[in-house]
């Protein structure tokens, strides 16, 4: 296995891991609000893409054979800020991190998540966040384990 950046050679198997979390996701929704639609394989694509464009992203890939098996897409949507209520360092944004289900614990997320932090420390960011569903308790024991800690959380209640 190993780490590469992004290629347009592997768009199918990106597409595919997408779809696979979005099942997870929709699957795991105790509210029943996440959905996946006829279009979702394509549309969801061309917005990660276009994001990785516009915020100066990164997509690096797992590659295992000639099959992308796992992903992570880094955004930079954000300078430095400071307002007279917040000040906060330029930060990076994993917006999706993804290993097919029959690839997992195996190193493989950790490796890519590892690729995006060097990404962001060489282009100044000096934070990262990530947003985690929280029914997603698999994701949340992975990204505690390897050093993340809660800053807001939000809360909900159905009316």
């Amino acid at each position: 296995m190993e780490i590469i950046d992004y290629s347009s050679k592997y768009d199918n198997d990106i597409k595919d891991l997408l779809v696979e979390l979005q099942e997870h996701i929709v699957k795991i929704d105790k509210e029943k609000y996440n959905i996946l639609t006829d279009d979702y394989r394509e549309k969801y694509f061309e917005k990660t893409m276009s994001e990785v464009d516009k915020f100066e992203g990164k997509i690096f890939l797992a590659i295992e054979g000639e099959k992308a098996i796992g992903l992570i897409v880094g955004l930079i949507n954000n300078e430095e800020e400071n307002t007279y209520d917040f000040s906060a360092p330029k930060r990076g944004r994993v917006t999706e991190l993804i290993v097919s289900k029959n690839c997992r614990s195996n190193g493989v997320g950790k490796q890519l998540l590892n690729e995006m932090e060097k990404y962001f420390k060489k282009v100044g960011c000096l934070g990262i966040l990530i947003d985690v569903f929280a029914y997603n308790t698999h994701a949340q024991k992975f990204y505690y384990k390897n050093g993340y800690f809660n800053r807001n959380i939000e809360v909900m209640k159905k009316i």
